[in-house]
């Protein structure tokens, strides 16, 4: 039966088409106008797994094994949120609209037929949530205790989706002991390259991804591997290309410390992780800027509970194509984006690492200002 369209009235399908979406995301470095921030109320710290233990520095692993499932303690928390507080206040002066997640108590147990965990934080959203134009996909994650994470965002999905955005769910992965190797050992030095990981599924977090138009690049790490890579190809389809960069990381975990995306035509890179020379092919008219050795952390407290490596200076934050949100701590790292050209906004996160980041790794942007192009040969 036909359908009349009433004088005055668009069709559904003419609204949804004029329809402008409030996500829109294409790279790393256009002009930021819209943010997620992650929380830390109701913090947990990760039930102990080895999917866990072997992507961590072995000191925070130790204390990690032994406080898993207990809330973290007040000290760590109340240091972090107190510069998260100073992040987010930073963000909206330079205007733009930050929204957050809601609050979750990552203690409750949860499971499947085949295992149970407590939860761990909604501090990361770049982990589980990817942005690719103005699509929405929650990531299929290979920690257990994140498998329900992407729940504190659905509130903020749910609007943007009825706003006009696209949201996708990768499959939801069963995580049986198939996925891990039986008693994995991160290689050591000179040993072949192995992870934790197997094929029996795909499993991939979004922090393992960043953004160059129509150009994604990928480390496959302990938390994502090849068949989450190819399930994330076929989903983009042909107006996309995804080029894998090799880590020489021996427990590699997101590419946000090891290969950053600054600006079009340059890109900031881990020289302990990254050899150039072996850098795709589509990057070689781009300037490749070599990350300055890290500032020691000398807080003990911070040194043993850590989830991140001491590569988190490279962790940083585009608010434009020159303005750039570093940690003040890591006064190399300012003085080197300074040299290159960029405007770094120094701010203190330091404190958040416990928490699994810094401020690419606390955040999801969701618009910024632009279209979709290549900056590639």
């Amino acid at each position: 039966m036909a359908v009349e369209e009433r004088p005055g009235i668009p069709m559904a399908a003419e609204v949804a088409e004029t329809r402008v979406s409030p996500v829109g995301s294409h790279n790393e470095w256009d002009p930021l106008e819209e943010i997620i921030v992650g929380r830390l109320e109701g913090a947990t710290i990760p039930s102990n797994h080895p999917v866990v233990t072997c992507n961590i520095p072995p000191r925070a692993a130790r204390w990690q094994a032994l406080a898993s499932g207990f809330r973290y303690p007040r000290l760590l928390l109340h240091q972090a949120q107190q510069e998260l507080d100073g992040f987010v206040t930073l963000l909206q002066s330079l205007g733009v609209t930050v929204r957050r997640p809601d609050a979750v108590d990552y203690k409750k147990r949860f499971g499947t037929p085949d295992w149970s965990a407590r939860g761990f934080a909604n501090s990361c959203p770049r982990d589980t949530l990817l942005v690719i134009g103005d699509e929405i996909i929650e990531t299929p994650g290979a920690w257990p205790s994140r498998y329900f994470e992407t729940h504190s965002y659905r509130t903020l999905i749910k609007d943007y989706f009825r706003r006009g955005a696209r949201w996708t769910a990768a499959p939801k992965p069963q995580l049986t002991e198939a996925l891990y190797e039986a008693d994995f050992r991160a290689p050591r030095d000179g040993e072949p390259m192995r992870y934790i990981l197997t094929e029996f599924e795909p499993v991939f977090d979004a922090a393992d991804f960043v953004r160059a138009g129509r150009d994604l690049f990928v480390t496959r790490s302990n938390v994502t591997n090849r068949m989450g890579i190819e399930w994330l190809r076929r989903h983009l389809g042909p107006r996309y290309h995804i080029h894998e960069i090799e880590s020489r990381c021996r427990t590699p975990m997101h590419i946000d410390t090891t290969f950053v995306p600054l600006a079009p035509g340059k890109v900031l890179v881990n020289p302990e992780y990254v050899d150039v020379d072996r850098l795709p092919d589509v990057l070689r008219s781009w300037d490749v800027l070599i990350a300055p050795e890290p500032d020691p952390i000398r807080d003990p407290l911070l040194r043993l509970t850590s989830m991140c490596g001491k590569w988190l200076s490279m962790n940083v934050l585009m608010v434009d194509e020159k303005r750039v949100i570093a940690e003040r701590h890591h006064t190399g790292m300012l003085r080197a984006l300074e040299r290159w050209g960029f405007e770094p906004i120094p701010c203190e996160l330091l404190h958040y690492a416990p928490f699994g980041g810094s401020f690419h790794c606390a955040t999801l942007d969701v618009r910024r200002r632009g279209t979709l192009e290549s900056y590639v040969d």
